[in-house]
């Protein structure tokens, strides 16, 4: 498995809320507790997108593109930026700007909502709940708003999105969670391409064959006992020579990326399975618990017991 596809698998980036919007202009909604993860569509019309208060910067959408916003802070959707606020959904509840909560949106279908008249903006929008440290790794890869322009790969799977949103047939659900998984790995593979990209070091590196490769063992099989000399052997290369290359281009060396990626995965186990310590340690490759537990500590600053009982935080 590649190291997206991974991320993608491990934090479960999955079981998202697909919803269709009509809306006919003048219209404007703000989502006040975001998922972590959010993808907005452009099906037909224009729209802007803004983070945070009024006083951000608002982002033009034509019809087929796409919005990926990271992050649990509000976001607002419009049919223009001078629409002056109207909904605040908060809660899973839609509520009027200056107080009251709005009444049923009209159903148009399965999970279409809006009016429905002529003129209207057709938009798509689904949340994605991450998960753990490996969700915090994914969203790395991302700003906080990411637009990908409308483009012949994207446009083809929004428009067999939208058509599958208004059926309901058995297994729907199923059918839409993995278009939607689809879309969102073509958003980001074409937001990744640009020129220019800011992206962490080590999804830049993917693109060197040797080191990508290196990368994809690790991900692949963290608990494999992995030398530096064992891994230049996989990708063909001297010791010496992948030792230089993979920190020049990581911007670490590759037993220190190693033990980073087995903390990452250590820290969700610990949070997700009871598993003792001793198990979670050997899953992530290490037979020594306590060589485990010292490597933890000096990763999350507290000991594997700690972190299992404390509050879920943020990746330090």
């Amino acid at each position: 498995m590649d190291v997206l596809s991974d991320l993608l698998h491990r934090a479960r980036a999955g079981n998202a809320l697909v919803r269709q919007l009509i809306q006919r202009p003048p219209w404007s909604l703000t989502f006040a507790d975001a998922p972590p993860l959010t993808v907005v569509a452009t099906l037909g019309g224009e729209a802007s997108i803004r983070l945070g208060d009024a006083g951000a910067a608002p982002v033009r959408l034509a019809a087929g593109d796409i919005a990926v916003v990271s992050g649990t802070g509000p976001y607002t959707i419009a049919d223009d930026p001078s629409t002056p606020p109207q909904v605040v959904i908060r809660g899973g509840r839609k509520h009027l700007v200056g107080g009251g909560e709005v009444g049923a949106e009209r159903a148009l279908g399965p999970r279409t909502y809006g009016d429905g008249l002529p003129g209207a903006t057709i938009m798509l929008r689904a949340g994605y709940e991450l998960h753990g440290d490996v969700g915090h790794r994914l969203l790395d890869i991302l700003p906080p708003l990411a637009v990908v322009p409308a483009g012949p790969r994207t446009r083809a799977a929004l428009d067999l999105l939208a058509t599958e949103v208004a059926r309901d047939e058995p297994g729907q659900d199923a059918v839409l969670h993995r278009m939607l998984d689809l879309l969102l790995v073509l958003a980001l593979r074409a937001w990744c391409a640009r020129p220019r990209a800011a992206l962490p070091a080590w999804y830049r590196a993917l693109a060197d064959p040797a080191i990508g490769e290196a990368l994809r063992l690790m991900h692949e099989d963290p608990a494999h006992r992995w030398t530096v000399a064992a891994l230049a052997a996989k990708v063909g290369m001297s010791r010496a020579a992948f030792a230089a290359r993979f920190a020049g281009l990581v911007g670490e060396p590759p037993l220190t990326y190693l033990t980073g990626w087995r903390m990452t995965l250590a820290a969700d186990l610990l949070r997700d399975t009871e598993a003792t310590v001793a198990a979670v340690a050997r899953t992530v490759g290490y037979e020594d618990a306590f060589a485990f537990s010292v490597a933890f500590k000096r990763s999350r600053g507290v000991t594997p017991s700690a972190w299992r009982r404390g509050p879920v935080t943020g990746p330090p």
